[in-house]
């Protein structure tokens, strides 16, 4: 009967010590996660800034292009 108790706290102990481990690990998988989506995350500002920046300068270029060639008709 000793013997039995014996083996099921080993047992236990053995359980508890998995899942503790075993959950350390899914938290740095978690964690990892979490960092590549803000990666992407800032990436995709990034592109997106890049992009609008981008949008801006060439409807700055057209305005001025435009100007340019409405002064050169109108002179």
């Amino acid at each position: 009967m000793m013997d039995d108790l014996n083996a099921k706290i080993i047992e236990t102990h053995r359980d508890v010590k998995w899942i503790c481990r075993t959950l350390t690990e899914m938290k740095e998988t978690d964690d990892d996660f979490e960092n590549r989506i803000r990666n992407l995350e800032g990436w995709q500002a990034e592109k997106t800034g890049a992009e609008r920046q981008m949008g801006d300068i060439c409807a700055d270029l057209r305005g001025i292009v435009g100007g340019v060639v409405a002064w050169l008709i109108y002179s």
